[in-house]
């Protein structure tokens, strides 16, 4: 699975005025990307705005996505919900052409226990046959798929590859990274310790500063795949700021203000996500333009 070694980047996803997706702003971010450097590319994950786009946007969004690809570089869908039987049913219609593989948060505001939480992978695993990347964000799903839940899963099912790791739980980091299974990917999910993640075993990052910075960010990571730790610091002392401002106000609002600097795209959100306050918009013009 050398495809997901690396940069991937968990797309936004560009509105017009009107809160209409913007097709022409997709297309520019797809191309920034590419250019930037990047391995693959997520789409429709929590940074798409995913919540609130409805089923027909999602599949128009997944599709012109892939179209827009061409398998240039490898390519992700994210595909969850607290409902099991309802996220079944999506990867079961979901159309599979120019995708990778899946990836599935863990179920949102039930708080399952971990056998639940194993039960609903177990379900997604068994009715599809693209690679599966568990996430694991408990900040935004209210419960935390533990490092042993993690193992089961990956050695029960050949096509549950690997888990973004969101949590920030280091002691779970560890955990994981002794009990795994060999070839199991462990993902960073956050941007800010990417670095010290990768120290790890983290074969790379799904992030979302790489929306505006992807080749800096890709020159970073790939100096991490080669062991340069001293040129790896460097390039993230670099990004702490600009990182920083990117979640002061919410995501992915911040990216987009940056996007919006560089041309790419506007920085519409849909509630209830708002745009970012002026302070931080002014801030993140100004590092946006000194990094760029």
């Amino acid at each position: 699975m050398n495809i997901f070694y690396g940069t991937g980047v968990a797309m936004v996803t560009p509105f017009q005025a009107d809160g209409q997706v913007d097709y022409d702003g997709l297309s520019n971010l797809i191309e920034h990307l590419i250019d930037g450097g990047v391995e693959y590319l997520v789409s429709l994950g929590t940074t798409g705005e995913s919540a609130t786009l409805s089923e027909a946007e999602r599949k128009q969004v997944w599709a012109f996505t892939a179209e827009a690809v061409n398998k240039r570089v490898g390519l992700v869908a994210g595909i969850g919900g607290n409902n099991t039987h309802e996220v079944v049913e999506q990867i079961k219609s979901f159309n599979t052409a120019g995708y990778d593989a899946i990836l599935s948060s863990s179920p949102h505001y039930n708080k399952p226990t971990q056998e639940g939480i194993y039960q609903h992978y177990k379900a997604i695993a068994q009715n599809t046959q693209l690679p599966i990347i568990l996430y694991n964000v408990p900040s935004r799903t209210g419960s935390t798929i533990s490092a042993a839940t993690t193992v089961r899963l990956a050695n029960d099912f050949k096509n549950i590859i690997g888990i973004k790791e969101a949590s920030g739980n280091f002691d779970l980091f560890n955990q994981l990274m002794r009990d795994k299974p060999e070839g199991f990917l462990f993902i960073s999910g956050d941007d800010p310790v990417t670095l010290p993640m990768m120290a790890l075993g983290a074969v790379g990052v799904i992030s979302v500063i790489g929306n505006a910075l992807p080749r800096q960010l890709s020159d970073m990571v790939r100096l991490l795949l080669n062991n340069d730790y001293k040129g790896a610091h460097k390039a993230h002392y670099s990004l702490i700021e600009f990182t920083r401002l990117m979640f002061a106000d919410g995501s992915p609002a911040g990216v987009k203000t940056a996007l919006k600097e560089l041309g790419i795209c506007g920085d519409a959100v849909r509630l209830p996500l708002v745009q970012v306050g002026s302070a931080t918009a002014e801030a993140i013009v100004k590092e946006t333009k000194a990094l760029a």
